[in-house]
């Protein structure tokens, strides 16, 4: 009977050989190595250019080389190649005449704070809504002083007004900054972020920020995270601002902060630790924080403690030394005010032990008065003591690297984000130029631009 599978029938005629199988294997195999060698690589194809930035001075924030005469080549939102030229018939900024930088962070900023007014009694009148349009204010303008990129460092709403705009910067409902948001700031009772500090016959609800035990740690933290924080925010010590914590003295105790460190970082998400006070700067490194926020009491052994650990210090040195220029005119308490004076007597040394151990300095604010005080944090980090090329990193290639996020942002490299600022001047050499940002690009869409002022313009609230 002939078979319905003829070509099988022919193959079960064949006498087999093993010989045969392996010579023919391994001319195969010899035949498609060959193939390997001479076949051209195929290289990825590179996104078509949509248009481009002519840099006079191009400044790489990892080197502090500068390159003249160079273009950004933008495919989309990110940046394809730097080259010597453009291709023809693509549209082409022009500046030429300026220091060309990438985008600027600010790793410490309070996206609802209100620029108006310091006074506790403000803050209680003021409704979760009118906090959330100061925040649409301030993304606003840091945007249009060069940042493109913020932390917020917690804001204290207890529905997370921050994370909802995050969302709306995302999806391009609003114009600001790309946003990593801390969730609540994590305080003991009584602390420097109770919120609460009322006589005992007015006191308010206690809020879901308050942390008294480790336990009460855990389910803090969790929340925040189940609401989407990037990061979680500690209080180590007492603070400035408010009138009854003394930023010398511990709050969280060590263990609470070890057990919000593990519960976050196994969760994937990053721990920054306010800490004004010696001791609690000790505790919360010891712990495992991944940043410390001011560390304006930072000693000896705590500087030891943070180079060994390669923790990051955000020092916000400006906001303390505007807070003194500005005094009780914005209806500052008078204990808080007290207090500050103090700090600015201590920030200096803590800031010069800081950069003798090697530790990494990254840029924040930390500042109600964004418009004020956003790009002025450069001059008080280089008067501290630190380099005009290592200012610039600070709030570049360093915020980067500490929010992980240096492969989008940070740098002005292929496959990095467009985010593209411009001074007249030169940075190296005079830091304060860049307290006057003329363009900003973001992601390849231009916000700022000099040759016409008219784009996007912005208000500045007094």
């Amino acid at each position: 009977m002939q078979s319905q599978f003829p070509a099988i029938a022919r193959i079960r005629c064949v006498t087999f050989k093993p010989n045969m199988m392996r010579h023919s294997l391994v001319s195969l195999a010899t035949l498609i190595f060959a193939a390997i060698l001479i076949a051209p690589a195929q290289q990825p194809a590179q996104p078509a250019v949509t248009q481009a930035v002519l840099a006079g001075r191009m400044i790489d924030v990892r080197t502090g080389q500068v390159h003249t005469h160079a273009y950004i080549l933008i495919a989309g939102d990110r940046i394809q190649s730097i080259a010597e030229s453009a291709p023809a018939g693509i549209p082409v900024t022009d500046l030429s005449t300026y220091t060309v930088l990438p985008g600027l962070i600010d790793a410490h900023g309070h996206i609802l704070s209100n620029p108006t007014s310091q006074s506790f009694a403000d803050a209680l009148r003021t409704s979760i809504p009118q906090s959330t349009i100061w925040g649409v204010y301030n993304l606003r303008i840091w945007l249009d002083h060069g940042f493109t990129s913020v932390r917020d460092a917690c804001e204290g709403p207890a529905d997370y007004p921050q994370f909802a705009l995050r969302e709306a910067q995302q999806r391009g409902v609003i114009l600001g900054p790309r946003i990593t948001a801390a969730g609540s700031c994590i305080s003991v009772a009584g602390g420097h972020a109770d919120g609460a500090p009322l006589s005992p016959d007015l006191e308010l609800p206690r809020g879901r920020n308050v942390a008294d035990t480790v336990d009460d740690i855990d389910h803090v933290v969790r929340r925040d995270i189940k609401y989407g924080a990037d990061w979680i925010k500690l209080m180590a010590t007492g603070g400035v601002m408010d009138s009854v914590s003394d930023f010398h003295v511990q709050e969280l105790s060590e263990a609470q902060m070890a057990e919000a460190v593990a519960v976050a970082h196994r969760a994937g998400k990053k721990v920054m630790a306010h800490a004004e006070g010696a001791v609690g700067i000790k505790a919360a490194v010891r712990a495992g924080v991944d940043s410390i926020e001011h560390g304006t009491m930072l000693d000896e052994e705590g500087a030891e403690l943070m180079e060994q650990h390669h923790t990051w210090l955000v020092p916000t040195l400006y906001c303390f030394q505007h807070d003194m220029e500005t005094g009780l005119s914005k209806g500052r308490d008078p204990a808080s005010f007290a207090k500050g004076k103090e700090i600015i007597a201590a920030q200096g040394p803590a800031f010069k032990l800081a950069l003798a151990h090697h530790i990494r300095i990254v840029y924040g604010t930390d500042d109600d008065d964004v418009d004020e005080a956003s790009s002025k944090e450069f001059g008080a980090l280089v008067r501290g003591g630190l380099s005009n090329i290592g200012a610039l990193q600070a709030a570049t290639i360093n915020a980067a690297t500490m929010l992980g996020k240096d492969n989008d942002v940070g740098t002005l490299e292929p496959g990095r984000y467009a985010d593209v600022i411009a001074v007249k001047g030169d940075p190296l050499s005079d830091i304060t130029v860049m307290e006057h940002v003329a363009f900003v690009m973001q992601g390849g869409r231009i916000i700022k631009d000099p040759a016409h002022p008219d784009r996007n313009p912005v208000i500045h609230i007094q």
